[in-house]
């Protein structure tokens, strides 16, 4: 089956790709067409559920989208769903011009303002026991909300999750694979970031790994 994915994003393309063997998964770029919707949802469900609707509307073709980010527990959940357009203190949902920082600087700022949150302490709605681990200030998880739209007003949606710690400090920063936040992540689990791992070790526990599967079991 022909999958559309509405995405220009070519990484998640790839993966998307490597994890969907039996089908064929095409980006609007592929066909020539122009596809940049506004994200306006407040949710990853929401914005997934706005692209994947979008391209259905053109290609009338069973769609895949999905809207992921990085999600930070003593951040309250930031970046979330502006994890593309962070950054840092100063603009947490993006710059207001709309122009996106380099992913390096984006990692660097989401260090910096975890380890100034981690200086002050955890908020009071944060159940963490730090006596036992203290790293638990640092958890995260990749979050990736998935949509298959299969026709008009049609449509089923997988979350899943990826969790680990972020380093303490972008010297840490390891490995060449993935995309986006990956160097700074840490799974305890295999002593390596999410940058490090291969990319079948990677599809395998990602959120958007899980999510994709459960959608295939749907299809």
């Amino acid at each position: 089956m022909t999958l559309y994915l509405a995405t220009g994003n070519l990484h998640k393309k790839k993966e998307m790709q490597e994890i969907c063997r039996n089908h064929t998964i095409l980006i609007p770029a592929d066909k020539g067409i122009d596809f940049n919707p506004e994200e306006t949802g407040n949710s990853f469900f929401e914005n997934a559920l706005i692209k994947a609707r979008a391209l259905w509307e053109i290609v009338k073709e069973p769609v895949l989208a999905d809207d992921s980010g990085i999600c930070v527990d003593i951040l309250g959940g930031a970046p979330g769903i502006y994890s593309a357009r962070y950054a840092g203190n100063a603009f947490p949902k993006g710059k207001p011009d709309g122009t996106k920082i380099p992913q390096e600087e984006q990692n660097r700022l989401l260090l910096q303002a975890v380890n100034e949150a981690v200086r002050k302490g955890p908020p009071p709605d944060l159940k963490t026991d730090t006596h036992a681990d203290p790293d638990n200030l640092r958890r995260c998880r990749y979050v990736c909300a998935m949509v298959l739209y299969s026709g008009k007003d049609r449509f089923y949606c997988v979350q899943e999750t990826f969790e680990g710690t972020l380093i303490k400090d972008i010297e840490q920063s390891r490995g060449k694979g993935g995309f986006g936040y990956d160097p700074i992540v840490f799974l305890s689990e295999y002593g390596k970031t999410v940058a490090e791992l291969s990319d079948e070790e990677k599809n395998a526990v990602s959120h958007r790994g899980k999510a994709a599967r459960k959608i295939l079991q749907l299809l």
